[in-house]
């Protein structure tokens, strides 16, 4: 028999893994608005996150969490990484036994600085965590364009598993057994998209967005290796191939914050104005805090903390980053 799988959360991306693993198993897809359920089931679309874009019919749809975890074998969490404890908490009401659970947010817990598999671990101690993380905007693989993606479980065999309900056509997925490397990557490039995304706003060419891109991969990578990433893991698809999607798309919510404030608006109005989750805003301080906590120099993160929550400008940040004297490539700027 197939694995039951279970989609928690009909945001764009938890929508679209739905769509991809309906292909290879029976797939359930929880709503926390009846509406979006009843939209999905009679109409094959979610308008409010993925307009002109059809969902697989064989996607089911409900707003009820307990018919939605009940019989799955494998439960996928797709909320932002501020509302993971409150829904693992809630699905530990109805998850069967040793069920595994998959992450698809890419960011750290504001508070305790925990990543989402962690974060799950608390809230469900016997199952085994992992996350589905990659280069996915959901546009493109909604409309059918290649995308490849990482699926990393400790357990390799679980991974294995897993990612044969994952892979679906030209959506390829590749196993890894470096969970906190996959996951610091999802969830550290947010910030230097920030930063990308300024230098956008600012209109400071290409030549300083890619010095940007490529000395935030290298302040990510010294991070996540101090904090037990393996430097491999930084190099790919978790890495620097998010890394390049969040930096340079104009779907990317990250890089769109950035590019506003380059433009002069304020943060407030910014996300005012926004109907989804950008990570890296509360992602920027978190990583200040672990720079400070594993003696790693973040200075990108450091001037994009200081836009964010310290009232300068992108401007400012800038400057900044080019006042810096230079030494070799190997070593912080």
């Amino acid at each position: 028999m197939p694995l039951r799988v279970s989609v928690l959360g009909a945001g764009s991306f938890g929508t679209t893994i739905a769509h991809l693993a309906s292909h290879n198993a029976p797939t359930m897809l929880w709503c926390r608005q009846e509406e979006t359920a009843d939209e999905i089931n009679r109409d094959h679309t979610n308008h409010r996150y993925l307009r002109r874009y059809h969902v697989s019919p064989d996607v089911r749809a409900t707003s009820s969490l307990e018919e939605a975890i009940r019989e799955a074998d494998v439960v996928v969490m797709g909320v932002p990484s501020h509302g993971m404890r409150a829904l693992v908490g809630d699905v530990a009401r109805f998850i069967r036994p040793w069920v595994p659970v998959v992450s698809l947010a890419k960011g750290l817990e504001a508070d305790t600085h925990l990543r989402m598999t962690e974060v799950i671990r608390e809230g469900l101690p016997e199952h085994r965590a992992g996350a589905l993380t990659g280069p996915n905007l959901s546009k493109e693989i909604m409309a059918g364009f290649a995308a490849a993606s990482v699926i990393a479980f400790e357990d390799a065999d679980v991974a294995r598993q897993l990612q044969a309900v994952f892979h679906s056509g030209v959506f390829r997925v590749y196993t890894n057994t470096d969970v906190v490397g996959c996951e610091l990557g999802g969830a550290l490039k947010n910030v230097i998209a920030i930063a990308t995304g300024m230098g956008d706003g600012l209109d400071v060419g290409d030549n300083t967005r890619a010095a940007v891109i490529t000395r935030g991969l290298a302040e990510l990578t010294r991070l996540g290796v101090a904090m037990g990433g393996e430097p491999a893991t930084f190099a790919g698809l978790a890495g620097i191939g998010d890394l390049l999607a969040t930096c340079t798309s104009r779907q990317s919510r990250n890089r769109h914050v950035g590019e506003q404030l380059g433009r002069g608006r304020t943060i407030e109005d910014i996300l005012e104005d926004m109907d989804q989750v950008a990570e890296g805003v509360t992602t920027t301080r978190v990583m200040i805090e672990l720079g400070v906590k594993y003696d790693v120099d973040l200075p990108i993160a450091r001037e994009v903390y200081g836009v964010l929550h310290e009232g300068r400008t992108a401007l400012d940040a800038y400057r900044g980053l080019t006042r810096r004297e230079p030494g070799a490539e190997s070593e912080p700027d």
